[in-house]
Order: structure tokens, then C-alpha cells, then sequence
């Protein structure tokens, strides 16, 4: 036998072990209580405020103490010792606040709650530590630690959150990690659910609208209002895109107002080269 045979048997035996192994895999399918590992959306439901928490500073309050308040809510699930993914979409919201010239604690209120029930206050603060300090080193920018709430609560008041907002999770009884999708909610002042947003990356942009239609346009500039306006939360990309229709219109309006304008300042130049002569 040639060297190009023993290449070709290894290759041919390579392949095998791959489909063969692959062929296994997806014969065991995924487990049952992974299958449901998932966010059904609730817009415009409203959480109970009757949830138990305890905050970072070791108060327990029910979660209607942080509505109310004339200020959105960014609200994210999670646990503190979770290995990688909260860290991730903890990470894209630290990120995104950072580049937001709206504050945590005056425009708007953060929250985010343990979804492991033996995780204590203790262990939220230290974390809510963590991020502030990421926060003021990205945006060069002080922060009102009253902003951003770092809490915890029983395994039944986090359930009652998630079941809420629509947000499925599991505990893998081997490993004791959590099973759970990366997203984070936007919340009205009085707790409805305004908008999901998906991933462990938020666009400032995506942030600062999902704020404003939450808050109903009550705080942002005149052209963070005309930039809601001409964008519209888009399912199927998850995110904001150009609302065409409304971009027309604006530039239709400004049409008129430019020739309008333009059709004045020329009727007006045409006056003063010939001024009428006032009669005796």
C-alpha cells in the first residue's frame, strides 16, 4: 500500500468519527427544560409591585419603591456569580449608559435582580462596586449609586419577576448554573413592559429611544424626540431601524418650508429694488 492510501484511510476515518459523533449529539436532542430556555414578550404588561426584594444596602422593599418616580427602568436579570453570559449583558449595559448623556438616578432608574436565591445583598453590592467603577472609567463621568440597584430576592419573588417580564430560566442541577437568554427590559415609570431589547451589546441609539418611547418623550431634546420619530423598534432585526414613512414626512415638510422660505426671501429682495412710490 502507497503513502496515498494510508493519507486518504486516515481522512476517510476522521470524517466518520466527526458525522458519527455529530450524528450522536443531535440523536440525544436538546434536554426538555432547555427546550423552554427562552423570552416571551409581554409588551405593555405590567410587573407586580408587590415583588420582594433586597436591595445592595441590605433593605428589603417591595419593587413598587423604585416605580413611580417619573423615570424609566432598565431592568436586567441575572446572578453575580454567573460564569459568563451575565457578565456579558451586564457589560453591554454598563457600556451603553456610559455613552448616554443622560444619567442612571436622574433621567432614568437601573435595576437588576439575582435570579439565584442564595446569592446575598453582600455579594450585589460588591458587584454594583465593580460596575460603577467600569462605568466612571468608561464615560470619565461621576455616578449616582442611587441609579443603579443591585438586588436580590427568593427563588419564588424572581420567578414571579421573570414569569412577568416573560424571561424562562433553568438551573442545571450538575453544575448549578443557570440556563437563560441574554436580553435586557425597558421599563415604563409605573412598571410597564416598553421594550426588549436582545444580545449582550446595546447601540446607544437603541438605549437612548427604548428610554424615550418608555418615559412617552416626558425628558429628551427636541431632536432626540424627532429622532424617535424616525425610528421604529423592528422585530425581526431587534433593533431600531429608519421608519421610512415618518422620514418622508419631515422631509416633505421641510420641502415647504425652504421653498416657502426661499419664494419669501424673494418676494422681499424684489420689494426693496422697487419700493412702491407713495402718492402725493
Amino acid at each position: 500500500m502507497n503513502k496515498n492510501y494510508y493519507i486518504s484511510s486516515l481522512v476517510l476515518t476522521l470524517f466518520l468519527s466527526v458525522f458519527t459523533t455529530a450524528h450522536t449529539q443531535e440523536n440525544k436532542g436538546t434536554p426538555p427544560e432547555l427546550e423552554d430556555v427562552d423570552i416571551i414578550e409581554h409588551l405593555g404588561e405590567t410587573i407586580p409591585g408587590d415583588i420582594i426584594i433586597v436591595t445592595d444596602l441590605g433593605d428589603t422593599v417591595a419593587i413598587a419603591s423604585l416605580l413611580h418616580q417619573g423615570k424609566p427602568i432598565v431592568l436586567n436579570l441575572a446572578y453575580y456569580q454567573c460564569p459568563m453570559l451575565c457578565n456579558l449583558v451586564l457589560n453591554g449595559v454598563s457600556e451603553s449608559m456610559s455613552k448616554l448623556d443622560w444619567d442612571a438616578g436622574a433621567e432614568f432608574q437601573a435595576l437588576v435582580v439575582s435570579i439565584n436565591p442564595d446569592e446575598t445583598h453582600e455579594l450585589a453590592a460588591a458587584k454594583k462596586i465593580n460596575y460603577i467603577d467600569a462605568f466612571k472609567a468608561a464615560s470619565d463621568r461621576e455616578f449616582n449609586p442611587d441609579g443603579w440597584t443591585f438586588a436580590t430576592a427568593t427563588g419564588e419573588e424572581s420567578r414571579r419577576l421573570a414569569d412577568a417580564l416573560g424571561f424562562n430560566y433553568y438551573k442545571i442541577p450538575e453544575t448549578g448554573e443557570y440556563a437563560h437568554a441574554a436580553a435586557t427590559f425597558v421599563l415604563s415609570e409605573d412598571g410597564m413592559i416598553a421594550r426588549y431589547l436582545y444580545g449582550v451589546s446595546y447601540a446607544e441609539r437603541d438605549l437612548r429611544l427604548a428610554l424615550l418611547e418608555a418615559s412617552e418623550g416626558k425628558f429628551g431634546s427636541v431632536m432626540d424626540k424627532l429622532l424617535l420619530y424616525c425610528y421604529r423598534y423592528d422585530p425581526g432585526s431587534r433593533g431600531y431601524v429608519v421608519f421610512a414613512v415618518n422620514v418622508m414626512k419631515i422631509g416633505g415638510a421641510l420641502t415647504v418650508v425652504l421653498i416657502a422660505a426661499l419664494i419669501g426671501g424673494l418676494l422681499l429682495r424684489e420689494r426693496r429694488r422697487h419700493p412702491k412710490v407713495k402718492a402725493a
